[in-house]
């Protein structure tokens, strides 16, 4: 009898842990937190780094190296300008949250160099919208290789520098 009881007690304890996640053991029950962010001075050429976004199309898509910022929300931010082949230019400040997979836009470009507030600024799966060509290379390539966000500045900037001849390796 005493067997049983103590082979019962065993599996509800093995049951028990067969319905909670291992992770969940070592995860905080804390929910996510964005942080404010400061928008970055508005881009300058002398700061932009270029890199590769795929064949997909003909855009050139660059980075302002000065506009990164990982926060401790674990979100890369960071001005993307989009040249299309005949010269228009597309300015973004945007965050790219890794472990989700999301980016967000924070404000958009004007003409005359300053920012403006996009009409929707909410987190948005990369894998959902086609035209995030940019956007998912540097989240799966650059800035969240395996879904883990760069350590510092230096690292996304270096990164940036090894993603410009990636489609030499493809």
């Amino acid at each position: 009898m005493r067997l049983l009881v103590i082979s019962l007690f065993a599996l509800s304890l093995l049951s028990g842990c067969a319905n909670k996640p291992f992770k969940d053991e070592f995860e905080s029950d804390k929910p996510w937190v964005e942080q404010l962010t400061q928008l970055p001075h508005y881009p300058e050429d002398k700061n932009l780094l270029a890199f590769d976004a795929g064949s997909v199309t003909n855009n050139q898509y660059l980075v302002d190296t000065t506009s990164i910022q990982i926060g401790e929300d674990d979100v890369i931010r960071f001005s993307l300008l989009i040249k299309s082949a005949s010269g228009a230019r597309n300015v973004s400040f945007e965050g790219i949250r890794c472990d989700t997979s999301e980016r967000k836009l924070y404000a958009l470009g004007r003409d005359d160099k300053t920012w403006a507030q996009p009409r929707h600024s909410e987190w948005q799966k990369l894998d959902y919208v086609r035209q995030f060509y940019a956007q998912r290379e540097l989240a799966k390539h650059i800035f969240c290789p395996n879904r883990q966000i760069v350590r510092s500045t230096e690292e996304a900037i270096e990164s940036l520098k090894a993603g410009m001849h990636r489609s030499i390796i493809r």
